[in-house]
């Protein structure tokens, strides 16, 4: 760099990804808690799952860990949204976490307020024309 160069601007690395595999592992928008609200009662609509499997569930669409998920689920059991019973397996309890009538309920209000967001940011992102 010449002495008259400025330095370049600083990029997150998150940005350098070289391939559509690598920004998947390092998501560059961050999650707000009821997007994530919404991403555990939407894996849980079709069928209970334990721990281990709701957190690889919901893996598959957000980078999240174990530690960052059971604190959700206390929150979203305290909220009724959920509750849990334990199922025995391979000499050991499993815990699994069922979709309440109220955690359906607010899984509806998320996905209605996601479409009104998502089609918002899109405006702006995407440039979506208005079709009147």
């Amino acid at each position: 760099m010449m002495a008259d160069e400025k330095p370049p601007a600083r990029i997150s690395h998150r940005l350098l990804a070289t391939s559509r595999s690598e920004m998947e592992i390092n998501m560059v928008f961050q999650i707000g808690s009821a997007l994530l609200d919404a991403c555990v009662l939407s894996a849980l609509e079709h069928e209970d799952l334990y721990g281990y499997a709701l957190t690889q569930r919901v893996k598959e669409v957000v980078d999240i860990s174990e530690s960052t998920l059971y604190p959700v689920l206390r929150r979203l059991l305290r909220e009724n949204c959920l509750i849990t019973y334990d199922q025995p397996f391979n000499g050991r309890n499993r815990r699994y976490y069922k979709l309440t009538e109220i955690g359906n309920r607010q899984l509806m209000f998320y996905r209605n307020e996601w479409i009104i967001y998502k089609s918002k940011i899109d405006k702006i992102l995407i440039k979506e024309e208005k079709h009147d």
